[in-house]
């Protein structure tokens, strides 16, 4: 096995307008939406610094304040907590301000991806890194990051998370031409296409919002035109790697998942993952899910 240096650092891009979600994000940041009474972004967080990652930074923008104030001590609530005995919430208030080092770069324009990973190029230096999409979100019981974290150690290059979508909707996502490994949950990757027209992509596996990403990325983002929607995507960075070898910060590999994963950039799917999370609660799930029985049950289909 070739020694590699390890991956300690997160990127964790946060600075999408979320238009998707308007009128609820016109003053409040998608990433601080709940998922039933925790801000998704607080579960990215959480996945990273369970893979190890403790050096995270949070690429935001304009009126993402509250993100930092929620990873921040919030001391006047912690008192009052405090005095009133309330052990049980001031842990909860507490916890998302020890989980991790917490850093912050403000993406200046809304340039895309790409251009968002490469406002954490001073931060992460010449280290591989990992990088988690707040839009998707990972069970816990599936080691997905670590996973690919393994991968690399052992391979090199970079590696993206892939998972297989039905052909209809392909032309939502990034979608990857692959060759097989040694390794049935690894893959190399030959070609990727940023959102291909219906019919032309060059496979059903698409790219989920996880990556774990060789530093040579940066000097091709800083090279790398708008593409697909005006805008620099880090999909085409990673296929200039995908055409270079170990010495030039290639290849790059995909690691096929097949595990659970919940989108909470679409409201409908935004919707099931507070489902599901809810459901699957030790303090809710009995109750909730009577209730839920109940209602599509008794509701009127007419209304």
């Amino acid at each position: 096995m070739a020694d590699y240096v390890p991956v300690t650092k997160a990127v964790v891009p946060a600075a999408g307008l979320g238009t998707r979600f308007l009128p609820a994000t016109k003053a409040t940041p998608k990433e601080m939406l709940p998922i039933v009474d925790k801000p998704a972004i607080q579960y990215v967080v959480e996945e990273a610094v369970d893979a190890g990652l403790d050096d995270l930074l949070l690429v935001t923008g304009r009126n993402k304040r509250s993100i930092e104030d929620h990873f921040d001590r919030a001391y006047e609530l912690e008192e009052t907590l405090d005095a009133k005995g309330d052990e049980e919430r001031l842990a909860q208030v507490r916890e998302s301000a020890d989980l991790a080092t917490i850093h912050y770069v403000r993406q200046g324009e809304p340039k895309g991806l790409g251009h968002a990973i490469l406002c954490a190029a001073q931060h992460v230096g010449n280290e591989p890194f990992a990088c988690l999409l707040g839009d998707d979100l990972i069970d816990p019981r599936d080691k997905l990051l670590q996973r690919m974290i393994e991968v690399r150690q052992e391979l090199g290059g970079s590696v993206i998370a892939l998972m297989e979508v039905p052909p209809s909707q392909t032309s939502m996502y990034g979608c990857a031409a692959i060759e097989p490994t040694a390794q049935d949950d690894v893959v190399r990757i030959t070609d990727l296409v940023e959102k291909p027209p219906p019919g032309e992509a060059p496979s059903n596996w698409a790219i989920i919002g996880r990556y774990v990403i060789d530093p040579a990325v940066f000097d091709v983002l800083r090279e790398t035109p708008p593409g697909r929607g005006d805008e620099i995507q880090i999909t085409d960075a990673l296929k200039v790697l995908a055409g270079r070898g170990s010495e030039e910060g290639g290849p790059v590999y995909g690691l096929l998942f097949r595990g659970r994963r919940y989108d909470t950039g679409d409201k409908l799917d935004y919707l099931r993952t507070v489902v599901r999370f809810a459901s699957e609660r030790d303090d809710l799930g009995e109750d909730f899910v009577a209730w839920l029985r109940e209602f599509l049950d008794t509701r009127d289909p007419r209304a």
